[in-house]
Order: C-alpha cells, then structure tokens, then sequence
C-alpha cells in the first residue's frame, strides 16, 4: 500500500504542483527509504500503523550515520508533506510528522561577490574566443544582472526576451512567471549573440542559448562555466550560479533596493526566504561604522 500510494503522490507533485525534477527525485528518494526501513526492521508497509516512533527511529539511524540536520529538515518534509497528500484524499486519518521537531540548523549566511569583484568577472576577465565565449560571458551577465536560478536560464527561450519592454520573462518554481528588468546594452548583448547564433550550421530556435553543436544548454555546462570564470574573480571558497544569485540580492539592498522589490524579482514565495539578505547588509554596515565613526 506504502508504495502504491507513493507512485500517486509523485505524479501529484510532477503534474498538478509542477515541481521540478530534482525535488520530485529527492522526495520519492526520501520515501523510498523510509518504505525499505520500515520493511527491513518492522515488515510493515501498510500506511495505517505507522507511528512517530517509526519515523524517530528512522531519523535516529540517520544521525549516527553522520546525516546533516538539513538532510533529515528535508526527509521530515518530505514526508509531511506526504501525510498532508495522504490525509486530503482519505488515505490517512492523521500525520504522525506533526509530532516531531525538525533540527536546528546553523546560521549560513549567502556567499556574494565583491561589486569590485563582479565588475571583474564582467569587464576584465578573458573569456575563450569565438561562439563559446560570447555563450560564455552571457550565461555570466544574465545570472549577475537577473539573479535567476540556474534552472530558469536553462529554460530561457528566445520570445521570454521583451525587447520593447526592457524586461525578460522568467518562468520560476511551480510554474510562475516573473518579469524583471534588464538595461539596454544587455539586450543589445542578447541581440547580438542572436545574430551569431544564426551563423551556425545548426541552432534552436526555441531556447535562448544554445551550443556550438547546436544543441541547448545543459546543467553540468552552466555550471563549470560560471565555477571556471568566478575562479578568476574572487577567492570564495564557493562558487556557482546560485552565488551570483545571491551577489545580485545583495547589491540591489546594498544600493537600496526595497526588499519586497527584490523578493519579487528573485521570485520567491514568501518575504522570509529574502530577509537573510538584511543580515549581509547589516554587516557591512558595521563595517562602515567601525572604520568611520569615532568610537568604532
């Protein structure tokens, strides 16, 4: 029964909430591996006799396994969030997740590039010749001058461009659009990579990006690229598109930028995934006041 029910939540997820294909894999992983705990030390799949004591016990073995507390905050997620499926469609009468605590988790605050350090990657750096580098330092500007993920550019078609309007379409988690600004000289970028992008013997018409081969953009190259160039930006131990994200947060609140405006932008669901950005301001802030004020 555990895994039937399992197979239902997933096409739930992947078809009425749209959810990604990595998050629909690291919830079906999750449950996966609680359905084989649960037969290996109890023999038991059916859905009704399981208890919080199950479910402890399961995260207990976790954490003697060294598992990170975030790990085990996503398998209690995913899990409930399973329950909550389960009981909306009569399937359960109760969820046993509600009885238990999620971990504390340290404070991580995000890591962003230096305005100084980000003008390098886009004024200074050498990017490779040809098709390759024009590719290249685009993904670079989009990611810095958009702060969207790295799914979001990988999805970027050619009509999500509104040249007339200064504004890219970005189509974000559960399918929902948000448009942000872009300057001019960007779209000029954009148009003229266009332009190199029809000299090739084979492009997609479809999808903004495409390689030399012709063929989309893929997650590992996006990837090696923002890592191969920031490498020659900044001395951050971490480096990846998410990390211009974050650069791109933080400069707009560092220059003033309204934190709802900038919710809006990075197309988050609630104002307290955007709030961690304050924390970096406050920061700086600091900083200024111990080097300029007198008793600092």
């Amino acid at each position: 029964m555990f895994d039937e029910r399992t197979t239902d939540f997933i096409q739930y997820l992947r078809f009425e909430k749209r959810y990604s294909s990595h998050t629909l894999t690291a919830y079906e992983n999750d449950l996966r591996q609680f359905q084989d705990y649960l037969t290996k030390e109890f023999g038991m799949s059916e859905l009704k006799l399981i208890t919080h004591f199950h479910i402890r016990g399961w995260l207990a073995g976790m954490k003697g396994e060294q598992q990170t507390a975030r790990t085990i905050n996503r398998k209690i997620s995913s899990l409930n969030s399973y329950y909550k499926y389960l009981m909306k469609h009569g399937h359960a009468d109760k969820n046993p997740v509600r009885q238990l605590h999620t971990q504390r988790l340290p404070e991580r605050l995000p890591s962003y590039l230096k305005e100084a350090e980000s003008e390098h990657l886009l004024e200074e750096v050498q990017y490779d010749e040809g098709f390759k580098g024009f590719t290249d330092r685009l993904i670079c500007e989009l990611f810095y001058a958009t702060g969207m993920r790295r799914g979001e550019l990988l999805q970027l078609k050619e009509n999500d461009i509104e040249w007339s309007l200064n504004q890219v379409r970005i189509l974000g988690k559960g399918n929902k659009e948000r448009l942000v600004p872009v300057s001019p000289a960007l779209l000029d970028t954009i148009r003229d990579y266009l332009e190199e992008k029809r000299k090739l013997e084979v492009y997609n018409e479809q999808f903004l990006f495409n390689l030399e081969s012709g063929e989309p953009l893929y997650a590992g190259y996006v990837y090696r690229v923002v890592t191969k160039y920031m490498s020659e930006s900044t001395t951050l131990q971490k480096k990846s598109p998410h990390v211009l994200r974050h650069t791109f947060a933080t400069h707009l609140l560092n220059n003033g930028a309204n934190i709802q405006a900038i919710k809006d932008l990075l197309g988050h669901s609630s104002l307290a995934a955007t709030q961690v950005y304050t924390h970096n301001n406050i920061d700086k802030l600091k900083e200024i006041h111990k080097q300029n004020h007198p008793r600092g």
